[in-house]
């Protein structure tokens, strides 16, 4: 079985990685950074802006790869400021709604271009 590389139409990362990487039925999504799909960077957004945009960077890239939101199986959030998490654990119950993968929360100084989330997952396909 070949390992898959997985791109968004029209996009490509900053970095030399894929947005995920495919195989064996399993889906690995690279962090999202709350980037916009044309690739213009907001860290001044709102912290519930940047939270709902990587998410959807991460729900654009599963669609890419023949996943999706309700075949999540691991996420993990990286988070500037622990006291962020009661937010984003509500904005990311909204938009996953009955979907409960398993998920860690990481606490870290800071996050490139001065974001306040980043977000990466395992999926199956």
């Amino acid at each position: 079985m070949a390992i898959e590389q997985v791109w968004l139409p029209g996009a490509r990362p900053a970095g030399h990685y894929a947005p995920a990487t495919a195989h064996g039925g399993l889906v690995f999504v690279s962090g999202q950074l709350p980037v916009s799909p044309e690739g213009e960077h907001a860290p001044q957004a709102s912290f519930e802006e940047q939270a709902r945009r990587a998410i959807a960077n991460m729900f654009a890239v599963l669609d890419a790869a023949g996943s999706g939101a309700d075949r999540l199986l691991k996420v993990t959030v990286y988070l500037v400021g622990i006291e962020r998490w009661p937010a984003f654990n509500a904005i990311y119950a909204e938009l996953l709604g009955e979907t409960r993968p398993a998920r860690a929360i990481v606490p870290v100084p800071e996050l490139h271009h001065g974001y306040l989330v980043e977000i990466d997952a395992i999926a199956a396909r």
